[in-house]
């Protein structure tokens, strides 16, 4: 067929073809020697096709021919580091463009996102459970804001002992990948303020994250430049659940409260939840629950597993057990994104320690 058709066929232009014959990417069957005229066969537009949309994805021409003579599964993970690359780049230039373009607005800043005031105060509240108030490096005493591509915000804080993540989903984006770390006396300061807000925008500047209600001034929050733990790697590497527990909330809490002791002693079995605490058996208190899985025991430290308790979303809780020394997801069962990991204690030194 005559370039013309071709290039129909295939969504290249007849410039682009000559290139590529050029280049001895895509050469054609037949070079007319009087006209000059290049001609292409049928089984060519399969391959012509596939380079004109590995061209379109920004694709490098010596990046598409090792591509096209490569096998599927060689090809496709190319394609995947491609894309990948060019994301990451994307971003990069995002982040570039809204930081100039903070440089040029009056005050500097540069709204990422708005989002309802007390859901984003609800949110932070619960994520500061597992921050720790006094912690030596800074970072625990933090939380991490991650800002991306799907138009969430994600929130996780962990004192290593603790690990809590919470996802909004904002009013407005304005910013579409941004991340931070956030100081957690800021937010503390913070949220009960943003609570009384129906909306608040967040916005970045040179020194720091700023949260501004509509018609009010801007108040920092402070960041730090101290690397957040990798709190993903280690989510994806937790062993698997060998018993869930799903029980009443408000009547787990309601038992924690009720028995301030330093420790608490989580008996699962088939059929019910027992706590108690480490003074004696006869404080023990039975919830009915719905177990799966092996029966267990576990301990746990009184004030890292009642904020988790009591900041989760929901009339019922969902408790994820991988064995007595291995961390706990607690999260809710039926409704809300909040997730706690939980980690347990020793009961031989909790028992040596804590019982009069």
């Amino acid at each position: 067929m005559p370039i013309g058709e071709f290039a129909r066929r295939t969504g290249l232009t007849a410039s682009a073809l000559r290139f590529y014959a050029d280049s001895g990417v895509l050469a054609p069957t037949q070079v007319d020697p009087v006209t000059g005229y290049r001609y292409y066969a049928e089984a060519q537009v399969e391959r012509a096709t596939r380079l004109r949309r590995l061209r379109d994805i920004a694709m490098p021409l010596t990046t598409t021919e090792t591509v096209l003579a490569a096998d599927p599964v060689t090809a496709a993970r190319m394609i995947d580091d491609h894309v990948a690359a060019f994301v990451q780049e994307a971003r990069r230039a995002e982040r570039e463009g809204a930081s100039l373009r903070a440089s040029l607005s009056p005050d500097g800043l540069q709204t990422v996102l708005k989002v309802s005031g007390p859901a984003f105060a609800a949110a932070v509240e619960q994520v500061l459970t597992a921050a720790s108030v006094h912690a030596d490096p800074e970072v625990l005493n933090a939380v991490h804001f991650e800002f991306g591509p799907a138009g969430a915000l994600t929130m996780t804080a962990t004192d290593r002992f603790r690990l809590a993540t919470r996802t909004l989903r904002p009013s407005e984006v304005l910013v579409t990948a941004w991340g931070g770390v956030v100081h957690g006396d800021d937010l503390r300061l913070a949220a009960p303020r943003i609570r009384r807000c129906s909306s608040v925008a967040l916005l970045v500047g040179a020194d720091g994250l700023w949260w501004r209600a509509d018609g009010a001034e801007s108040h920092r929050l402070r960041l730090i430049p101290e690397k957040f733990p990798d709190h993903q790697q280690m989510v994806a590497g937790l062993p698997e659940v060998l018993t869930r527990a799903v029980v009443a909330a408000g009547k787990l809490r309601r038992v924690l409260e009720a028995d301030p002791g330093p420790a608490v002693r989580l008996a699962v079995a088939s059929d019910s939840l027992a706590i108690g605490g480490a003074h004696s058996e006869a404080a023990e208190h039975s919830l009915p629950a719905v177990v799966t899985g092996e029966a267990l025991d576990i301990w746990f430290e009184a004030t890292t597993l009642h904020p988790a308790i009591a900041t989760a979303v929901g009339p019922d809780v969902m408790l994820d057990f991988r064995g007595p020394a291995q961390p706990v997801t607690i999260r809710s069962a039926d409704h809300g994104d909040l997730t706690t990991l939980v980690m347990p204690v020793d009961p031989r030194p909790a028992e040596q320690d804590l019982t009069p």
